[in-house]
């Protein structure tokens, strides 16, 4: 069958919108997605001697190209489909730069692919979801791999691709992650982390340090001081605070975290078995940064433990706001020196002691310190996003649904003052403009204002679950308008991506 003539034949089969980039051809069978009747469908074409592949169950109907199936898009047929066509199975992506693409919709992965073709050279997750979000979005761990999947596949993805079970708690979620195909399991052991350790007086500091769960760090007090006493002083020239002092405080405010974290990869590698996976370390979600002394801490005492991981997302200096540009120590005009000097050593300290890349927390929008991180890190770099893509959902809702828009921002308002208690972020609803007061061509431009971001952006939840006819709306919406969706997402990740590209190794 010519591949190239499908989308055109098949439209004079039937009622067929094919996506062309999905259309491929693989072990004598054409698979493709399509839209028929205003829904997606998937559409395999077989040889009249041959059948479905294992796991697609649905009639077979006669035409000129060959036996043509017309599936639904169910979770057990992206299974199906992550078996028969191997490079959408996810898999681990190793050291290559890579991101991270979260979607609380479920239906913005084609316009990651498109973003991430046009700047190339970065290995992708498409499928990537904490288990809150998905508490707030009413998904699941299949349905976020099975969104992913289509997605992946409607845009002709054919490069590797990974599956990000986001902040995981609890061996529980993880085993849910697991059973749905998850290949990169980020812990973040953030409620064991003392954050007020760095401000302890000497007795309390003493005090925790002798409380730590030894058992479990697998040490003692004496043999974690004398193997911090024999290190060095500096890793690449940076000089790291590793004083008696230092080693207890990093050990107080971490040493949970690190012994937390070591339990959960070793319930995740029996639970995976054979499957190959990686992991990523997170303890960015924290009040205070983590000193260079800090991160040298946890990842020697990782090792120490047997960990293995791929990255590692510390604390950075500065802000790190949801949906926002990078915000400085010193404010929102401050420069970028403090910021480039504090990564620069985490970046020697990850390569003194993995390699391993850095990843960039609530990553979105950060479009000041991309290139400086890739440089810095030589390329080792994970960034992971997630309501970036939401937001960009709502741009492209205010410029073909304006009302739409303009109920979807006064519904946030109500809701910010509730939704943003597990968010970093900082808007002041009074700096929010009255979107009834703008005219239609001005309230795209509301998605660049720092305020109505942030609300936009943490109240992603409430507009999906509160009922009144938002989240069907908003779908309905997208689903009508998919090229303006998909561009807005091209041209917003472009962005996120190509400094990565650019600062990376040559």
């Amino acid at each position: 069958m010519d591949n190239a003539r499908l989308p055109e034949q098949l439209r004079s089969l039937q009622a067929w919108d094919p996506y062309p980039e999905s259309v491929v051809a693989y072990e004598g069978r054409t698979f493709f997605l399509g839209r028929t009747h205003g829904r997606k469908v998937l559409g395999i074409l077989v040889d009249p001697h041959d059948a479905l592949p294992q796991g697609f169950t649905g009639p077979l109907e006669e035409t000129e190209a060959g036996h043509l199936a017309i599936l639904e898009l169910t979770h057990e047929h992206a299974v199906a489909l992550r078996a028969a066509l191997p490079w959408l199975e996810p898999r681990p992506l190793g050291l290559s730069t890579s991101a991270g693409c979260g979607d609380r919709l479920g239906l913005a992965t084609p316009g990651h692919v498109q973003a991430a073709r046009a700047v190339g050279g970065i290995a992708m997750i498409f499928a990537q979801q904490s288990i809150r979000e998905m508490a707030r979005t009413g998904h699941s761990p299949e349905k976020v791999m099975a969104d992913a999947t289509w997605g992946a596949f409607q845009g002709g993805w054919r490069e590797p691709i990974g599956a990000d079970a986001d902040h995981l708690k609890t061996p529980e979620d993880a085993d849910r992650c697991a059973a749905a195909g998850f290949t990169f399991f980020t812990i973040d052991p953030g409620a064991h982390v003392d954050g007020e350790a760095d401000g302890y007086d000497r007795a309390a500091l003493a005090a925790h340090f002798d409380a730590l769960p030894w058992g479990d760090l697998e040490t003692t007090p004496d043999a974690l001081m004398k193997t911090y006493a024999e290190q060095g002083q500096t890793v690449e020239g940076f000089a790291l605070e590793m004083a008696e002092e230092d080693v207890a405080r990093a050990a107080v405010k971490y040493g949970k975290a690190v012994a937390h974290t070591a339990a959960m990869y070793r319930h995740i590698g029996q639970r995976m078995g054979a499957r190959p996976w990686e992991l990523e370390v997170s303890v960015d979600e924290t009040e205070t940064p983590t000193s260079h002394g800090q991160h040298f801490f946890i990842a020697s005492e990782l090792r120490r433990l047997g960990v293995q991981w791929v990255s590692l997302a510390p604390r950075y200096v500065g802000r790190f706001e949801k949906g926002v540009d990078y915000i400085p120590s010193t404010g929102l005009c401050g420069d970028l020196t403090e910021f480039e000097a504090d990564f620069a050593g985490h970046a020697a300290i990850a390569r003194a002691l993995g390699p391993y890349k850095l990843s960039l927390h609530s990553g979105s929008d950060k479009f000041s310190i991309y290139q400086i991180a890739a440089e810095q890190a030589g390329g080792l770099i994970h960034l992971k996003t997630a309501g970036t893509s939401y937001l960009e959902a709502l741009r492209a809702i205010a410029v073909v649904d304006p009302a739409l828009f303009r109920d979807i921002l006064a519904f946030a308002k109500t809701r910010y003052e509730t939704d943003q208690a597990s968010y970093h972020v900082s808007a002041d609803l009074h700096n929010v403009p009255d979107p009834g007061a703008l005219a239609d061509e001005e309230l795209a431009a509301l998605l660049d204002q720092f305020d109505t971001r942030q609300v936009l952006h943490v109240t992603f939840g409430s507009v999906l679950t509160a009922g009144g006819g938002l989240k069907e709306r908003l779908y309905a919406t997208l689903e009508a308008n998919e090229a303006a969706h998909y561009a807005a997402l091209r041209k917003h990740f472009i962005r996120h991506l190509q400094p990565l590209v650019a600062g990376g190794p040559a």
